[in-house]
């Protein structure tokens, strides 16, 4: 999945914090941001990093990923985006991709049916390819950045969903 500990890492709709924990409590010389939109996860998050004794390196944010992915302390900052239902595959891409670094990649946690969920014309609308598609031993398909993350990605709050660049 992985090749190396990243620097950096974003979990994309972090929730109850899962991946990103668990991440952030493997990797300890990482530093970690868990992205939600909800103030309550939000606050768990902030609690769990606290008592889990890693709140130094991890920062939560409170923020929709259309808003956070503009900021310039987030924008293209990270070696690894995780997200595990987060949203559609569309939503997904086009939500993430802006956070990740030159070379960067994004692993999203997916069900093995069906490949045709990321077409490569689709994620090359937002500068990323299918690195490796999901199987059933996996679970999980690897998104690597091939470019620079054009600005109009993500469009504003709510567009990705209700207009995806591909269904």
């Amino acid at each position: 999945m992985v090749e190396r500990t990243p620097e950096s890492f974003l979990d994309l709709g972090s929730g109850g914090g899962l991946p990103g924990l668990v991440l952030a409590l493997a990797w300890p010389s990482c530093r970690a941001v868990l992205l939600d939109a909800s103030s309550r996860r939000t606050e768990f998050l902030q609690e769990a990093g606290e008592r889990l004794g890693i709140s130094a390196r991890v920062t939560v944010v409170c923020e929709r990923a259309e808003i956070a992915a503009r900021t310039a302390t987030l924008r293209g900052k990270f070696d690894l985006v995780t997200a595990r239902s987060f949203a559609s595959p569309a939503v997904t891409a086009e939500c993430g991709a802006p956070f990740l670094g030159e070379g960067a990649v994004m692993v999203v946690s997916e069900p093995p049916e069906d490949v045709e969920r990321w077409p490569a014309d689709g994620l090359a609308q937002v500068s990323l390819e299918l690195a490796v598609p999901a199987s059933p031993s996996t679970r999980y398909v690897v998104l690597r950045r091939t470019a620079a993350v054009d600005e109009r990605w993500p469009r504003r709050t709510g567009i990705p969903a209700k207009r995806p660049l591909w269904r």
